[in-house]
């Protein structure tokens, strides 16, 4: 019986790994875009390493999930889809549009992901306005799942998307709202060296660098 039990889930096992996998890769895609807000918008103040060690792992471990959850899918008996039905936008017949949503949001986090690696090349400036683009793909990850996926209709499956989403968006709206439509997900720059000459004249702090106050007119 145990062994006609196995038998029978074979057939599914892959579009159960892509499944699971395409859950997973949600799950820690928002906590990463999540913590990555905190972090820019400094909600979350500690230590600023740990939260980056932490930030980059739940990124990789995202890019994993996406990988898994795509390739997976190549062994599906049932939708037989070829290597450019999970890379190419609107190239799969299945429910197209979410799906391209999918593959869109895949290939860009995953791209995104890697560029930290890359800033040295990019730079810095360039790299963190690229990186503003984490927020979108994530959204297009969202909206894939709840369109496309399986369990969307689930109410455990809402349950759980909100516990990790909600507070993600939250946070956007809050990026948003602050930086008055930039949409920087990740950890914040660093601020800028404060030159060692002394300015003249009394200063004036912001927070960032002292500003030479001019001396009033008489």
């Amino acid at each position: 019986m145990l062994w006609g039990m196995t038998t029978a889930l074979t057939p599914h096992l892959f579009w159960i790994t892509s499944r699971a996998a395409g859950f997973a890769a949600l799950v820690l895609a928002s906590l990463a875009v999540s913590l990555g807000l905190l972090m820019s918008t400094k909600l979350l103040k500690g230590r600023t390493t740990d939260l980056r060690v932490a930030h980059d792992t739940l990124a990789l471990a995202t890019i994993v999930a996406i990988v898994v959850h795509g390739v997976a899918l190549l062994g599906d008996s049932f939708l037989h889809p070829s290597i450019a039905d999970i890379a190419i936008p609107f190239v799969s017949s299945y429910k197209t549009i979410w799906t391209s949503l999918g593959i869109v949001g895949g290939w860009s986090l995953i791209l995104l992901g890697l560029s930290y690696y890359a800033r040295r090349y990019i730079g810095a400036v360039r790299w963190r306005k690229l990186h503003r683009f984490t927020a979108l793909a994530w959204l297009a990850g969202l909206v894939h799942a709840l369109g496309e996926g399986t369990d969307a209709g689930q109410l455990w499956f809402l349950a759980m998307v909100a516990v990790v989403a909600v507070p993600a968006l939250a946070l956007l709206a809050t990026r948003l709202a602050r930086s008055g439509g930039g949409a920087a997900v990740g950890p914040p720059a660093r601020q800028p060296q404060i030159s060692k000459n002394r300015p003249s004249g009394p200063t004036l702090t912001t927070g960032v660098v002292p500003i030479a106050a001019s001396r009033p007119q008489h």
